[in-house]
């Protein structure tokens, strides 16, 4: 296949009605095999369709493909999966309906025609928000009944919370396409999933009619059967996918008759027991994921075992250090009290020392301003020294009537001495 759809629309090269048709029966086609076999693709959008210089299309990427039944409870889990190409979205997905059916895919195809109608995508938004309003602002708001079969009360309250919008013809839209394609159109871009077009109905369509060709619309022989994703067991899957490829491998070797045939994986059946070989590995598996399992547990506990031994040498440390800094202080404290001490004895011998010369200074002043002060023999050594006269020596120079013996005495006993 030499591109796909979605470069043939980027391309911008004139296409005709008859081209839209043709793409559009095949894509239909090809629909209806995998819904008939209970199949849903869930991801169709231009770039999955595969197209040739012959204009063959196929579809392909079935990566997000999802067996479907009809018991709700089997399809549960699946709004939880992310679902489609954003702008190729179905609504019920968007908006959490009741579960959702084949239909998303019939909403993806009419996404699609319209694109090959437009040149361009009609529902593009950029985000979850902006798609759902995208959506809205074409189809218009939906009425309550509608509203009702959607399962999220949040999404209920947005949608009751928007203004009302008119829904715009299709028309409108695509001014130059056939009312046919037009009609189609309007089917396949249903709101409410259960009033939308069914493939069958679309093959159907007065649209399709000149391409339209029961015999050549197969439907699949059997229903895909998905019980194998339920498989746990490691060694089963094991053998399931060898057996597999064997069966393959047997497909393609066969000898050719001429006749077109298409291999079938459901004409063998997978093995009900694993093999002695696969239980074998198995538990040779199992036994090196318990060793594993046991060496990261010998890991983690050496790991905290490691731990716990630094923890305790940090707080042996702590401990140690913890008298030794007492010391220290107790160390510090003495060195502070024995200069304290020695400041103080330097302190009181310099107020000792400074007394004693305040002490001498005095004894000095004293001897200096009382020189009377001997003995009577001194003292009369002491007059008859070349000395200035004493203050009283002027009182016994005037008096005349006293002579020396009375000054000595007067002189003597004024001084103190008796």
């Amino acid at each position: 296949m030499e591109c796909d759809l979605h470069q043939i629309i980027r391309s911008k090269q004139p296409l005709t009605d008859s081209h839209y048709q043709s793409f559009i029966y095949q894509i239909l086609c090809g629909l209806k095999y995998i819904h008939s076999a209970d199949v849903l693709h869930r991801d169709l959008k231009p770039g999955n369709l595969l197209v040739n210089a012959d204009c063959e299309l196929k579809i392909c990427d079935f990566g997000l493909a999802r067996g479907y039944s009809s018991d709700p409870e089997k399809n549960q889990g699946f709004l939880t999966e992310y679902v489609a190409t954003r702008w190729y979205r179905a609504p019920e997905i968007i908006l959490s309906f009741q579960g959702y059916t084949k239909a998303i895919d019939m909403w993806s195809v009419g996404c699609i025609l319209a694109e090959l109608l437009g040149g361009s995508t009609i529902f593009k938004g950029k985000d979850y928000v902006d798609q759902l309003n995208e959506i809205l602002r074409v189809l218009g708001t939906p009425d309550e009944e509608t509203i009702q079969t959607i399962k999220s009360s949040r999404a209920q309250a947005y949608i009751r919370s928007l203004p009302f919008m008119p829904k715009i013809p299709f028309n409108a839209l695509y001014p130059e396409a056939e009312p046919l394609a037009i009609d189609l159109l309007e089917k396949l871009l249903t709101l409410e999933p259960n009033q939308r077009i069914t493939v069958d109905e679309a093959l159907e369509h007065p649209y399709l009619e000149v391409w339209h060709d029961p015999m050549d619309e197969p439907n699949c022989p059997k229903k895909f059967d998905f019980d194998f994703e339920a498989v746990d067991d490691l060694g089963m899957m094991r053998e399931m996918i060898i057996h597999e490829v064997r069966a393959f491998r047997d497909f393609v070797r066969r000898p050719y008759t001429g006749e077109e045939e298409i291999f079938d994986s459901s004409k063998f059946s997978y093995p009900n027991e694993v093999s002695n070989a696969s239980k074998m590995l198995l538990q040779q598996e199992q036994l090196q994921q318990q060793h594993q399992i046991q060496q990261q547990q010998q890991q983690q506990q050496q790991q905290q075992q490691q731990q716990q031994q630094q923890q305790q040498q940090q707080q042996q440390q702590q401990q140690q250090q913890q008298p030794q800094q007492q010391q220290q202080l107790q160390q510090q404290q003495q060195q502070q009290q024995q200069h304290q001490q020695q400041h103080q004895q330097q302190q009181q011998q310099q107020q000792q020392q400074q007394q004693q010369q305040k002490l001498q200074q005095q004894q000095h002043m004293h001897q200096d301003m009382m020189p009377s002060l001997l003995t009577p023999t001194d003292a009369l050594q002491y007059i008859d020294q070349d000395l200035p006269p004493h203050p009283e020596e002027m009182i016994f120079e005037n008096s005349n009537n006293i002579d020396l013996e009375q000054e000595l005495a007067y002189g003597l006993d004024g001084y103190g001495f008796h």
